[in-house]
């Protein structure tokens, strides 16, 4: 029998270097529970990619007055759930075990996936109906905020750069499997199967958000039997919980002589708002996009751009691996800086060249005859950029390498950014409790995701890529500038207020 320890001078390391000092229970109970936030963020990726690209051929075969710019909104709708409710649950997490926001966003999530796969039940509005069931699944992925800060209060200074590379790897595979089993699914088609006693369509549509249900059932059996709470200080050594603290020990948190730096933590909110916007427009116009310029039809479209986020996911989370130890070795910020050069290069690559034209789809089916719903095969289908999009007539084509290409540069430098910007978050937020200020953190992302889709939408449907492209470029610029100028203050807590060295 080990000798019975106090838990406060427990001291668990890092997991590659397990000490005998450290109680293996506690360890092993810490890392099971960092690893249930693992699953739920993964399935907080899948719940929003497993639909992403057959959202714009659902809302046209549902809906006919459904276009590009309700597009936008439609995908903003996630990010504006998300938006509202990451504050909300990141706040309920300071107060209240984390078990308790954890379970209700996943009811929501998945309640509103079911909401999603009956959206084209109603006679009319299906296109309102699909908007609101995102945003609902958005509001349940405001869970990511108290993901986040479970996870940064659970490790060590030392372990954060890892856990949280290994949770956007996470990410990355729900991001990977989420088009995967769209793509899996598109062998369902257009009309599917009916399900008469409960008057469900079950199609290359609905399956996948169905899906994304069941999983979330097992995400809430996996909080309430799994999960318990942990909290460990800079150097790993095991304190009490934030929301099970006296009011003593909160005021020995929140000592007035060490304060957080507010212009970093302000700095990074705004490089993550630009990273999560540059992203959101990439997964918003790549449906469109491929559309316009290379003809495919909507099939076609949902399988290829299926397969092309599936190798991005595969590539991401090899670029983790990279970032675990790029920021070992050079540190954060460096990383976050080449993250950004990266994304500029991929759009700017995206920018029309050249006297090729796309092919122009000059007559619209539906407005010369009424089209029969079995008519939806490939060869009923007009293809090609839309006439009323006057750009097409005039704006070069993007090529399918550049497509490509930029599609493999944003793969490495997204997620660089994406694990630097909370990653560096969460040092800097040092041992305060993190709910709420991580859920700032996912609202400016979420809202990021929200103005995007919709910025971009109304960019490229009026003015086309080359000015779209060229904004982003911009902002990307910005963002580096900014960056640079607020650099030295970018840095841990503890290390601002010297009892650790950088």
């Amino acid at each position: 029998m080990s000798e019975t320890v106090d838990p406060d001078e427990n001291s668990p390391l890092l997991p590659d270097e397990p000490s005998d000092d450290v109680l293996d229970d506690d360890y092993q109970n810490r890392w099971r529970s960092i690893r249930v936030m693992y699953f739920t963020m993964f399935l907080s990726s899948v719940g929003f990619t497993i639909v992403i690209t057959s959202l714009w051929p659902y809302l046209e075969k549902s809906d006919d007055s459904a276009d590009a710019t309700f597009l936008g909104w439609v995908v903003a709708a996630y990010s504006l759930g998300q938006m509202a409710a990451s504050p909300l649950f990141g706040l309920w997490s300071n107060h209240r075990p984390r078990r308790e926001p954890l379970v209700c966003s996943i009811v929501i999530n998945l309640s509103a996936n079911i909401y999603y796969a009956y959206a084209s039940l109603p006679p009319t509005g299906d296109k309102y109906h699909i908007l609101i069931s995102r945003a609902f699944v958005g509001f349940g992925a405001g869970n990511v905020a108290v993901v986040r800060s479970y996870v940064a209060e659970a490790t060590s200074l030392k372990e954060r750069t890892n856990a949280m590379a290994n949770m956007s790897a996470c990410q990355a595979l729900g991001f990977i499997l989420g088009p995967a089993l769209q793509a899996c699914l598109s062998f369902l088609g257009e009309m599917g199967y009916t399900v008469e006693f409960i008057h469900l369509k079950l199609n290359m549509y609905t399956a996948p958000a169905l899906l994304a249900a069941i999983l979330g059932v097992i995400n809430i059996l996996l909080v309430v039997l799994v999960l318990r709470e942990h909290r460990v200080d800079d150097n790993g050594k095991c304190v009490q919980a934030i929301n099970y603290l006296s009011q003593d020990e909160e005021d020995l948190i929140d000592n007035p002589e060490e304060t957080i730096d507010h212009l970093a933590v302000f700095t990074s909110n705004v490089l993550f708002f630009v990273v999560m916007f540059i992203f959101a427009v990439f997964e918003t116009i790549a449906t469109p996009l491929s559309m316009d310029m290379f003809a495919w039809t909507r099939r076609q479209a949902v399988f290829y751009n299926g397969i092309i986020i599936c190798c991005i996911g595969f590539e991401s989370i090899l670029v983790f691996l990279a970032v675990k130890m790029a920021a070992h070795r050079v540190g954060d910020r460096p990383v976050l800086l080449a993250g950004l050069a990266i994304i500029f290069c991929g759009f700017f690559i995206l920018l029309p060249w050249g006297n090729h034209y796309p092919k122009i789809q000059w007559a619209d089916l539906k407005n010369n005859s009424l089209v029969s719903l079995t008519s939806s095969n490939s060869s009923s289908e007009s293809t090609g950029c839309p006439y009323d999009q006057t750009w097409c007539q005039y704006t070069p084509a993007i090529h399918l390498a550049q497509y490509i290409t930029s599609d493999f540069l944003i793969g490495v430098g997204y997620p660089a950014c994406n694990v630097m910007s909370y990653t560096l978050y969460s040092k800097i937020l040092g041992p305060k409790p993190q709910g709420v200020y991580m859920g700032w953190l996912t609202a400016s992302g979420s809202g990021a995701r929200t103005l995007g889709p919709v910025f971009v939408s109304h960019v490229y449907t009026l003015l086309g890529p080359r000015w779209a492209f060229s904004i982003i470029c911009g902002m990307v610029t910005a963002a580096i500038a900014l960056l640079s100028c607020v650099y030295h203050r970018l840095i841990a807590f503890s290390v601002r207020h010297g009892r650790t060295i950088e």
